[in-house]
Order: C-alpha cells, then sequence, then structure tokens
C-alpha cells in the first residue's frame, strides 16, 4: 500500500474515532435539558471520558513498545462507538457515566498504535503527520453536527445511531492494519542501548530504529506540562462553550451548536498549518507562536459579547491545534526508545487532564457564572508559552531502514 493511501486511510479512521471524544461535549446540552443535570454534574460526564483515558492510554503507549498491536485500532473504535451509542439510553446517572468511560478507553486504546503507525506511514514528513492528525481534529468537529442531526428535537433514546461511524472506521482500518501492522518502529530495545524513530528532521525518516538516540526525559516532562495546560484551556471550552454561546450571542441552541462546531472545526485549520509551517521552521518555535496568539484568542471568547465570539472561538481553535501533532513527534523524538510511551502521554494522559478540571469549572459557575469559571482559562496558554521557551528543538538521528517484524511480539533489537 503506497504511503499516501495509508495516511488517507488512518486519518479518515482517526476522524472515526474522535468522533467519540467531540460527541461527549456534544451531549452535554441534551443532559442538561434532557436530565436536568447542573453544570457540575454534566461536565462529570467529561471528566468520566477522560479520567479512565488519561490512566489507560500510557499503559496502552507502554504495552504498544513491547509488542505490535495493531488489532487495537478497530477494537478501540468499536469500543468507543459503543460507549456512546449506550450513554443516551442509559436508565441512571451511574450508567451514563460507566459507558461514557468505556467509550474513553476506546479511545484511549486507539491512539497509541495508531501514532506509531501514522509515524511509520509519514516517514518523517511533519505535513503527512499533520494530515493523521487532521483527521482526529475534523472528527471533533463533526460531532456536534452528527450528534445535533441523530438527537435535534428528539430524545437521548437515539444515541444508538451514534454507532455508524464506528462501524465505518473499523472496517477502513483493516487494509492499514494489514500492510503497516507487520512492521518494526522505533522504540524497541533490549538491555540499555537505546534506539528510536528518527527525528523527522532533514532526510531521516520516521519509522525506524535508530542508533544512538538518548531521551531527555526533562525536555520530555516540559513538553508534557505544556500539552497539560493546552488540554485545560481546550477541554474546559469544548464543555461549556455551546453554553457560553447561548448566553452571549442570540440565537439559542443555533448558536451553542455553530460554536462547538467552530472550535472544532478550526482545530483542522490549525493542524494543517502547524505541519505547514513546521516544513519550513522548527516546531518548537512554531508551537511557540502559537501559543501567543491563544492568548488574545481565549481572552476574546471570554470577554467578547456576540457574533464576535465565533471569531475568537475560531482563533482559539487554531492557536491551540498548530501545535498538536508537532508536540507528538516533539515528544516521540524526546523519548526515542519509548515512542508509544510518548504518544500515550501527549495523545492520552496530558490532554485528558482538562477532563478533570472540567468539573471544577462546572461548580465555579454553578456558584458563580460560565464567564467567570471560564476567565482563568486565559493564563493556560501563557504558561504553555513560558514552558516551549526552554525546550530545545531534537537534533535529527541517524537512520536504518525498517524491516519486517513477522509474527507475535516486536522483538528488542
Amino acid at each position: 500500500m503506497r504511503a499516501n493511501a495509508s495516511i488517507s486511510l488512518l486519518s479518515v479512521g482517526h476522524a472515526c474515532v474522535d468522533v467519540y471524544q467531540g460527541a461527549v461535549a456534544s451531549l452535554i446540552p441534551f443532559f442538561v435539558a434532557e436530565r436536568d443535570y447542573g453544570y457540575a454534574v454534566a461536565s462529570g460526564l467529561v471528566l468520566a471520558a477522560s479520567l479512565l483515558s488519561s490512566v489507560v492510554q500510557p499503559v496502552f503507549g507502554v504495552l504498544t513498545d513491547r509488542w505490535a498491536m495493531p488489532w487495537l485500532l478497530p477494537a478501540g473504535t468499536l469500543l468507543g462507538g459503543a460507549g456512546i451509542a449506550l450513554s443516551g439510553v442509559a436508565g441512571s446517572y451511574g450508567l451514563t457515566l460507566a459507558f461514557v468511560a468505556v467509550s474513553g478507553i476506546g479511545v484511549a486504546a486507539y491512539h497509541p498504535e495508531s501514532a506509531r503507525l501514522a509515524r511509520l506511514a509519514s516517514r518523517g514528513r511533519h505535513s503527512a503527520m499533520s494530515w493523521f492528525s487532521l483527521g482526529g481534529t475534523l472528527g471533533f468537529a463533526l460531532a456536534p453536527v452528527l450528534v445535533s442531526a441523530v438527537i435535534g428535537h428528539g430524545s437521548l433514546s437515539r444515541t444508538p445511531l451514534l454507532a455508524l461511524p464506528a462501524l465505518a472506521g473499523a472496517a477502513l482500518c483493516v487494509p492499514v492494519v494489514r500492510a503497516l501492522g507487520g512492521h518494526r518502529s522505533g522504540g524497541h530495545r533490549s538491555g540499555g542501548a537505546p534506539c528510536g524513530p528518527s527525528s523527522a528532521v532533514g532526510e531521516d525518516r520516521a519509522g525506524t530504529d535508530v542508533a544512538g538516540a538518548v531521551d531527555d526525559v526533562g525536555a520530555f516532562t516540559r513538553l508534557a506540562l505544556a500539552v497539560v495546560f493546552r488540554s485545560v484551556v481546550f477541554v474546559g471550552l469544548s464543555t461549556f462553550v455551546s453554553l457560553y454561546a447561548r448566553q452571549r450571542v442570540p440565537g439559542g441552541a443555533l448558536a451553542g451548536t455553530v460554536a462547538l462546531f467552530v472550535l472544532f472545526l478550526g482545530g483542522a485549520v490549525g493542524s494543517l498549518l502547524g505541519g505547514f509551517l513546521a516544513d519550513r521552521y522548527d516546531r518548537v518555535r512554531v508551537s511557540r507562536w502559537s501559543y501567543l496568539l491563544s492568548v488574545g484568542a481565549v481572552a476574546g471568547v471570554v470577554c467578547v459579547p456576540g457574533p464576535a465570539l465565533f471569531g475568537f472561538v475560531a482563533l482559539t481553535s487554531i492557536g491551540l491545534y498548530v501545535p498538536f501533532s508537532l508536540q507528538v513527534t516533539l515528544a516521540q523524538d524526546y523519548l526515542p526508545s519509548r515512542v508509544g510511551t510518548a504518544a500515550g502521554v501527549t495523545l492520552g494522559l496530558t490532554v485528558s487532564v482538562g477532563g478533570v478540571v472540567s468539573p471544577v469549572l462546572g461548580r465555579l459557575a454553578d456558584a458563580t457564572s460560565l464567564r467567570t469559571a471560564l476567565a482563568p482559562l486565559i493564563a493556560m496558554p501563557v504558561l504553555s508559552w513560558l514552558l516551549l521557551r526552554t525546550l530545545p528543538e531534537p537534533a535529527a538521528y541517524r537512520a536504518r531502514p525498517v524491516e519486517p517484524a513477522g509474527r507475535g511480539p516486536v522483538r528488542r533489537v
């Protein structure tokens, strides 16, 4: 299979699974309206989807560092869809939390192995990885449209129809798994000799075993903290921007759906822009610029009323998504001997921390107002920018060609 075809299928499959991350936030207004949930109770659903995912995704990353597990792509996609499909028909809040959590586990299982295969197929091209990231972002963006189309003016009993993207995504995974699942990528070692993928700089190519690569744990930790602060902003806004837009912009429920769609769709623009800029400038510099843009954009979301809110939501999303795929490859280059773990942390643990903070914002909103609760989010991109100022751009690594791993566990070399 051609590399471009693999990336295309992985991108569409990524969209199908990330629909279920966006669906949690998209369902919040319907749970509030139909079941009379308060802000704090409703945001608990976001926490349920994020908490298990934040713990489980790095575990899956460690496992994929040790064994090739391409079957996680279709299995994770189906599990993510099943949880959301059942969440609306659950008879109690406890069951709803459980099904949303199951969906989070499915999404967590999908990402580390899919990032490994995408890095393998991309051969170190930032633009190719940005297409893979774009798929997930489009999944987020389509979630509010899909949820509104399926539920609309009906009831949550229609959520089983939301399983359809999972079935399509699982089917799309099959040819990619067959083509790439048996190839060994960087990050497998024995003894103490570190090896890993190339940094995707110059002529180096990802998905290779690299001799002499050394882990930079300090840089990786600072990057992970920067992603944490980014996560707090994005998950906080994705949880409450729909409800906030209903208060600040005429149009009621339609305004809320548009705000959430713009938030997610802006991420698609940011993902492609990030890959384009990183092919011309280094990733760390591009990420710094994007976080500076995000500071003013988040301030505009919180402070500016009326239709201009949608413009600031779009700028916020672009600013937060320009560094998204770049941070994944940076993390893998800072931890070249643990690329699955690096992807699991940056795509899972750090991103999901925002879901843990959401109930805190919900309680503050219940006690004061949504505007007051969202105001602290302005400071988060500042903290990410300060951390990025301390990071180096990883040097290029010398790579060797990929070899088939055959059947069974991937042998460390």
